[in-house]
């Protein structure tokens, strides 16, 4: 009998999955998902994203048993186990959605497509989001993206009878975490998988959170709820873009003139929808931008200076200002924390501390739960100075504490030391008198203190580093450059608060995550 594979990758779900509704058209077939030890073995991988990939799974498995199918779990790279598979049992096509994902995966694509070729097993890819392969007109792009949102959400038909073919083997048991090299712990208090959960998770937003969007979002007091919390639903598929793109309008619609509150928020979070496919698209328009410098002329602004040392202590969380460390004890916990505050700690690394943004990056996409390598690369670049068409946004670490924890609610919550120090020196402890630190039984000196002091003199460091690079920017080569960048990467309109399509010459510097 002849079937067709439809290969999940990350689409973890049943609804508006166009490779699933097209393969069942053609005929039987054999779902799969391959665990993928090269991928894992990755510097962007993480205990917690697999972990949240295995919860996925399984309420994929059970999306599946009620449409007749099986979903068979195999352990191996893609590039053999469909070789293999081939080999035992001979498939006529291939039915997956499109990936923009990090190079392994990009690789490991680039394998399966010269597989199929030799083979000749047709490879069918659907769009996975707002995401364009091939040769992108940026003029056109949000146009694309429209009609693509505005589609009709992909269903199977329950009338069509579905047949699942077995795999010709026994199916895998889900490895540990460990034996793919996965040595950290999980995250304790992160979210749990699953398109279930994730359906949970947006009917919150769209009925009650969205409401506290606008405004609530930049502070880490309030962003936990005000966010809508859906970007790792996003990252694996659990949930379609344009599902969410069309329940948001729904939303809209029933909530009224009367919800005003609902309506901004429901809104905001509409065009993030839309910066979230146009920052992927520079990833799929240029790889490389995982690894090198968007605009090559800043090569070598920061590599040859870059200090392990000061990463650890960033890493650990011990940079000596409150409210960095404690978002990064935050991440440690939960694997997210909201966009300002992640723009922040990139900011400290990129700036202060003259650190690269790559090993940055690296630590940082294995501590969001949510980490889509598109966004993160782009944003690392955008947040580190490096993209050339983005004015840089350098934030103050101590001027953000005070604007978004007045109080030091947060950092006493996530740094347990924070607790005991006055009001007075909350935003500057290291500054506290020898004999405060004493009758607190507090020290930010020494060899292990309770409060550490900063790495550098935040006012010189930050200083000098934007003597470097706004004299970098200044030079005419680089200044030339910045055009074909815009050309290649720039939005073409944004949204004013008319309402109206305005022409942008860069992107949205106010891009929060979702």
């Amino acid at each position: 009998m002849s079937y067709s594979v439809v290969w999940f990758k990350r689409d973890l779900r049943t609804h508006d999955h166009a490779a699933l509704h097209h393969a069942l058209r053609s005929g039987p077939v054999l779902c799969l998902y391959c665990v993928e030890p090269t991928l894992w073995a990755q510097a962007d991988a993480s205990t917690q994203h697999y972990h949240f990939t295995l919860e996925c799974l399984r309420d994929l498995w059970v999306q599946l048993k009620h449409k007749g199918l099986r979903l068979h779990l195999v352990v191996g790279d893609a590039p053999e186990v469909l070789a293999r598979l081939h080999a035992e049992a001979p498939f006529m096509a291939i039915y997956s959605h499109e990936e923009t994902g990090n190079e392994a995966s990009y690789a490991r694509d680039r394998a399966v497509s010269r597989w199929c070729k030799a083979l000749g097993v047709v490879w069918h890819q659907y769009k996975q989001f707002g995401v364009v392969r091939g040769v992108v007109n940026r003029d056109v792009w949000h146009l694309q993206w429209t009609e693509h949102m505005s589609g009709a959400q992909i269903g199977i038909d329950d009338s069509l009878h579905a047949v699942s073919i077995a795999l010709p083997w026994d199916a895998s048991t889900p490895p540990v975490a460990a034996s793919l090299g996965l040595e950290e712990p999980d995250k304790p208090y992160r979210q749990a998988g699953g398109r279930a959960r994730a359906e949970q998770v947006l009917q919150s937003f769209l009925t009650d959170r969205s409401a506290r969007y606008r405004g609530g979002i930049s502070s880490p007091l309030s962003a936990s709820e005000a966010c809508s919390r859906l970007s790792p639903y996003l990252a694996l598929g659990c949930l379609s873009v344009r599902e969410v793109v069309q329940a948001v309008q729904q939303a809209q619609k029933a909530s009224g003139e009367g919800l005003k509150r609902h309506q901004a928020g429901l809104r905001s979070f509409t065009s993030r929808l839309h910066w979230h496919c146009h920052f992927i698209q520079k990833l799929e328009s240029e790889p490389d931008i995982e690894f090198r410098n968007m605009h090559r002329g800043y090569d070598g602004l920061r590599e040859s200076e870059h200090d392990p040392e000061r990463l650890e202590v960033l890493m650990a969380g011990r940079t000596g200002w409150p409210l960095v460390d404690a978002c990064i004890a935050m991440l440690r916990e939960t694997g997210w924390v909201n966009f300002r505050m992640r723009a922040m700690i990139v900011s400290i690394a990129a700036y202060p501390l003259w650190l690269h943004w790559r090993p940055v990056g690296e630590w940082l996409a294995r501590e969001f739960l949510d980490y889509e390598p598109g966004i993160h690369w782009s944003q690392l670049q955008m947040q580190s100075g490096t993209t050339g068409i983005n004015i840089p946004r350098i934030y103050n670490p101590i001027k953000q504490a005070r604007d978004q924890d007045p109080e030091g609610q947060f950092v006493r919550r996530w740094l347990p030391a924070m607790r005991k120090v006055p009001d007075a020196w909350l935003f500057e402890p290291w500054r506290m008198p020898l004999d405060m630190q004493s009758r607190l039984g507090l020290t930010v000196d020494g060899p292990e203190p309770d409060i550490p002091q900063p790495l550098v003199d935040l006012e010189a460091a930050t200083r000098e580093a934007k003597k470097r690079l706004f004299e970098l920017r200044a030079q005419p080569s680089v200044r030339a450059a910045k055009a074909g960048i815009v050309h290649k990467h720039g939005s073409r309109t944004f949204r004013s608060s008319r309402g109206a399509d305005k022409r942008s010459p860069s992107d949205h510097s106010q891009l929060e995550l979702l």
